[in-house]
C-alpha cells in the first residue's frame, strides 16, 4: 500500500509539464554525451549541476538522473558503429558490436543494444522501487555510530572495486576526507586548513573539483590523442532483430539485469564492471565460446543490459543512505545538499515528492530513450563529425561559466584549473579520482557520526563494537582491506615452494 501511494504521488510529481521537460532534457543530452566520446556522464552532470540552482529540486535531479542513465544508453552507437566507446561502460560492446557492423548487421546490434538496456532498465527501476522503502524502513534505526561505521565501509568498497593499485585508490581515498575537512568546523565553528585564503574558508566547493578532475582533465587528454576510425553507414531500416537473435539474447539480457543491478548497488563497481563481468560470464556460459569477438549478439545483448542495469541499482545506496555509489551519484548528492535536502532514509519522510517523483521519472525516462535512440541514430552519427577543435573549447567555456555562477568567486575559477591539472597528472599516473570524489562528499558527514557518536559515549570508542551493525560494518570493511594482502601472502607462499 505505502509503495503504491507513493508511486500514485510520483506520477502527479513526474507528469507535470515542467518536470517532463527537464527528463527529456535529461535524457537527450545523455544521449549526445554517451554518443560523443571523451565527455563521460560524470563531466557532463558536473557541467550542467549550475544550470539546475534556479530550478525546483525535483526537475534539478530528474534532469540530472536523466543525463546519468540517458548516457548509458548513448554509448552503445559510437562503439557499434566506429568502434570508439562513447562511455567508458561501453567499452566492451566494441568487441562485438563493432565486428557486427562490419558484417553489415549494425541495425540488429544497434537494435539490440536499445531494446536490452530498456528492458534492463525498467527491470532495475521496479526493483528500486520494491527495495528502496524496504531499506529506508532498516536505515531508519540507525544512529551516529551506524552512519559512521557505513561511510567506512562505503570508501573501503569504492578502494576494493578501484580498477588500479588498492594502495593508490586508498591515499586518494585520504586526501579526500582532509579537502573535505577544509573550510569552518561545524562543532567548534573554527577555521580548518585555510591558509588565510578567502576562497577556502567555505570549504573546497564540490562543483569546481568535479569539473576540474572530469571536464578539464579529460580535454587534456583527449587533445594528447588523435583518432581516426572509419564510421560504418547507419542502417536506415532492419534495426529489429530477428527471432533467432531474439532466441540468443533473451537470456543474457535477464542475465546481465540481475548481474548490473547487484553490482550497481555496491559503491564503486557500478557499470564498468558490471559490463565486462556480463560478457564474461556469457563468454563462459556459450557452447561456441569462439564466436564472441566475431559478431555474436549475446556480447552486445548482456553487457548492455549489465551497465543499464547498473544505472538503476546506483539510485539506491543514494536515496536509502545518502552513499554514492560512484562520482556521478556523488555529484546527485551535492545536488541535493545545495538544493536543501539531506540524503538517507529520512529523504523519503522529508521530500517525498522528490524520492518518488524521480523513480517514476526513470520509468518516463526510460520509454523516451527507447523512442530517441532508434529513429535518431543517423543523426547521432553525423554528430560524430564534429571537430574537436569545436567541442573542447566549449567544454571549457561551459566548465568556467559553470564554477565561477555557484557563488560567483573567481577563486573557485582557480580551484577549478588546479583540479584539472591534478586530475590530468593522476589519469597520467593510474590514480583514480573517483574515490577522491567521494571522499570529498563522504568526509565531512562521517566527521559529523564520528564526533556525534563519541560525545554520546564520552570519547569511548567502544560504542562502534558494542553496537552490532556498526561492529558488523567495521568487521566488513576490515575483511576487504585485509583481503589483497592475505591473498598476496598467499602467492608468494605458493611461488617459493
Amino acid at each position: 500500500m505505502e509503495i503504491a501511494q507513493g508511486m500514485l504521488n510520483g506520477f502527479q510529481v513526474a507528469l507535470q509539464p515542467a518536470n517532463l521537460i527537464y527528463c527529456f532534457i535529461g535524457v537527450f543530452i545523455g544521449t549526445l554525451v554517451g554518443v560523443l566520446p571523451g565527455i563521460g556522464p560524470a563531466a557532463a552532470v558536473a557541467l550542467l549541476l549550475p544550470s539546475t540552482f534556479a530550478l525546483t529540486p525535483v526537475a534539478a535531479i530528474i534532469m540530472l538522473s536523466g543525463i546519468y542513465y540517458g548516457s548509458m544508453y548513448g554509448g552503445s552507437t559510437t562503439s557499434i558503429l566506429v568502434n570508439i566507446p562513447g562511455e567508458a561502460a561501453s567499452v566492451v560492446t566494441c568487441l562485438d558490436g563493432h565486428a557486427m557492423a562490419r558484417q553489415g548487421r549494425a541495425g540488429p546490434a544497434l537494435g539490440i543494444a536499445a531494446f536490452g538496456s530498456f528492458i534492463a532498465g525498467t527491470l532495475s527501476i521496479i526493483a528500486l522501487t520494491l527495495l528502496a522503502p524496504a531499506l529506508v524502513r532498516v536505515t531508519l534505526s540507525f544512529g551516529p555510530p551506524e552512519y559512521f561505521a557505513l561511510m567506512i565501509l562505503g570508501i573501503t568498497l569504492v578502494t576494493y572495486f578501484s580498477h588500479g593499485s588498492m594502495v593508490k585508490a586508498l591515499m586518494m581515498a585520504v586526501v579526500g576526507v582532509l579537502l573535505g575537512c577544509v573550510g569552518v568546523d561545524t562543532i567548534s565553528g573554527r577555521y580548518r586548513f585555510t591558509f588565510g585564503i578567502q576562497t577556502l574558508m567555505d570549504g573546497v566547493g564540490l562543483v569546481p573539483v568535479i569539473m576540474g578532475l572530469f571536464g578539464i582533465a579529460e580535454v587534456l587528454l583527449n587533445l594528447e590523442q588523435t583518432v581516426h576510425e572509419r564510421i560504418y553507414a547507419a542502417p536506415t531500416g532492419g534495426l529489429l532483430p530477428n527471432r533467432e537473435e531474439w532466441k540468443r539474447s533473451a537470456l543474457p539480457i535477464a542475465r546481465g539485469s540481475v548481474l548490473g543491478f547487484v553490482l550497481g548497488i555496491l559503491p564503486g563497481a557500478g557499470a564498468i564492471i558490471a559490463s565486462f563481468a556480463s560478457y564474461a560470464m556469457e563468454k563462459r556460459l556459450a557452447k561456441q565460446p569462439e564466436r564472441f569477438g566475431k559478431g555474436a549478439i549475446e556480447g552486445v545483448a548482456g553487457p548492455e543490459a549489465a551497465n543499464n542495469a547498473a544505472a538503476g541499482g546506483a539510485f539506491i545506496p543514494l536515496l536509502t543512505l545518502g552513499i554514492p555509489a560512484n562520482p556521478v551519484m556523488a555529484i546527485l548528492l551535492g545536488a541535493l545538499m545545495i538544493h536543501g535536502l539531506q540524503p538517507g532514509p529520512l529523504l523519503m519522510k522529508q521530500a517525498p515528492e522528490l524520492f518518488w517523483g524521480t523513480i517514476v521519472s526513470m520509468y518516463i525516462g526510460n520509454a523516451l530513450l527507447l523512442v530517441l535512440n532508434l529513429p535518431l541514430i543517423g543523426i547521432w552519427t553525423r554528430l560524430l563529425r564534429v571537430p574537436y577543435e569545436l567541442l573542447f573549447p566549449l567544454i571549457l567555456l561551459f566548465c568556467l561559466i559553470g564554477s565561477y555562477s555557484v557563488t560567483n568567486n573567481v577563486g573557485d575559477g582557480v580551484v577549478m584549473w588546479v583540479f584539472g591539472l591534478v586530475g590530468y597528472l593522476l589519469k597520467k599516473f593510474d590514480y583514480e579520482p573517483a574515490p577522491l570524489v567521494l571522499a570529498i562528499v563522504i568526509g565531512p558527514m562521517m566527521e559529523e557520526a564520528l564526533r556525534q557518536s563519541l560525545i554520546l559515549s564520552a570519547g569511548d570508542f567502544g560504542i562502534f563494537f558494542d553496537r552490532p551493525i556498526a561492529a558488523g560494518f567495521i568487521f566488513a570493511a576490515v575483511l576487504l582491506l585485509a583481503a589483497p594482502l592475505v591473498t598476496r601472502r598467499a602467492r608468494i607462499m605458493n611461488a617459493a615452494e
